[in-house]
């Protein structure tokens, strides 16, 4: 039996914890809040989007950063496997669109719940109110090779103000990112790894709103648009696109889209503005939408502009459409050109925003960056230089799109970093 040391109690904590303990280790859990899983609790809007029921296609397309390093332990414990544990713990699910599944009661604190339930079980024992300051750590002769080998000997921390020090034989380290720091997430875990000397990428924000340079786009705040394509151009680069819904804000866009976008264009956004380019029609082709538009003129014939779009347009949008469309909003639309109305055509299908930047961590959902992966063992979750250190979760440098797929990431590679001690356990 090994005496195993958890750092950090959110979903990747957790699952880690209850992992060594039910491979017969004795399991020390280390959380810096007052109670466990404070992040779950605000996932999905509260209701925790707890995984995604997609295949493994789905699964490893998800992936932003870093995909082939989730191979082995996406393979170790899968989409299906998690169900699977969530089931077992008495867990009711259901599935909706795009494969996202939630409790059954849409109340996050029910996967907390159960976890914590698990955890009793299985006699974890939790410390709240404690942050590690320092992972403790010697370096010992190698008999095995000519160099040294460092091993970790335990954690200095400060529980509820007291210095304390606990001692262990394996840690975890599953502290999360940057993203929301008021849940505790403040990026301790990638701290305690750069002072042991494992190497640590660029953190930035990641499933983030979007800055936009117009100033019609505040105009629009609040306004959310569904069914709609959207390409993020880089030059004459297309980098990224997608189909679904956004919103327009006072600073610019955000929405399910645009989140996912924010992944993939961060990086570049630091170096250069970008353009979004925002299909409103994208069921119609260019000469369908024209003919639609000129069915609604012809109703509207006798009408002025401004008010012939109602039946193509959100009311809010209209005012800003007509004056980037350059036509007269009083002109009658029986005056309108044919080629003032394929102006207007190429407008729906290429309404294009310049993008600037994102948001903070303070309203990223999670920190693309973190702990290299080429510093771990993708089949053990081990520190290379340091086998008795592990790390899961967030505090990886792998993230994911929006649909349960980030959660995943963590439950995985939680699970693989728990296997100490009797590996031939079952899955759950």
């Amino acid at each position: 039996m090994s005496k195993v040391i958890i750092v950090g109690g959110g979903a990747a904590g957790m699952m880690a914890a209850i992992t060594a303990a039910r491979n017969g280790n004795s399991v020390l859990l280390l959380e810096k809040n007052e109670k466990l899983g404070k992040k779950i609790y605000i996932t999905g809007k509260g209701r925790c989007n707890l995984t995604n029921a997609g295949d493994n296609e789905d699964l490893m397309n998800s992936i932003v950063t870093n995909q082939k390093f989730m191979y082995g332990a996406f393979s170790r414990f899968s989409n299906y496997d998690c169900m699977g544990f969530f089931d077992e713990l008495g867990l009711k699910f259901k599935i909706e669109r795009g494969n996202r599944v939630f409790p059954e009661s849409d109340k996050a604190a029910d996967v907390i719940d159960c976890l914590r339930r698990e955890l009793r079980r299985l006699n974890v024992s939790v410390e709240y109110e404690t942050e590690v300051k320092k992972i403790t750590a010697h370096t010992a002769k190698n008999p095995d090779s000519d160099g040294s080998t460092t091993l970790v000997t335990g954690v200095d921390a400060v529980t509820r103000g007291k210095k304390r020090h606990y001692d262990c034989d394996e840690l975890i380290v599953a502290t999360g990112g940057c993203s929301y720091p008021t849940t505790g997430s403040t990026g301790d875990g990638y701290r305690l790894a750069e002072e042991l000397g494992v190497r640590v990428t660029d953190v930035i924000p990641a499933l983030v709103p979007v800055i936009a340079k117009e100033e019609w786009v505040k105009e629009l705040q609040g306004l959310s648009l569904k069914n709609i394509a959207i390409t993020v151009c880089d030059g004459s680069k297309e980098v990224y696109s997608d189909f679904g819904e956004m919103m327009f804000t006072h600073f610019g866009v955000t929405g399910p889209v645009i989140l996912s976008a924010s992944s993939y264009i961060a990086k570049r956004l630091r170096r250069h503005e970008l353009k979004l380019v925002i299909d409103l029609k994208p069921a119609l082709d260019n000469e369908q939408l024209d003919e639609r538009i000129c069915r609604d003129f012809e109703e509207f014939r006798n009408k002025q502009f401004a008010n012939s779009l109602d039946k193509l347009l959100p009311k809010k949008m209209i005012p800003v459409i007509v004056e980037l469309s350059g036509i007269d909003p009083a002109q009658k639309v029986n005056s309108i050109t044919a080629a003032s109305r394929k102006q207007l055509v190429q407008l729906f299908k290429n309404l294009t925003v310049t993008i600037t930047g994102v948001r903070g961590f303070n309203e990223a959902i999670i920190t693309q960056g973190g702990i290299d992966v080429r510093e771990i063992n993708p089949s053990t979750m081990q520190c290379k230089k340091i086998p008795n250190l592990r790390f899961a979760g967030e505090v990886l440098d792998v993230d994911a799109v929006t649909g349960g797929f980030n959660l995943q990431v963590a439950w995985s590679t939680a699970y693989t970093a728990g296997q100490l001690g009797q590996q031939n356990q079952n899955k759950y």
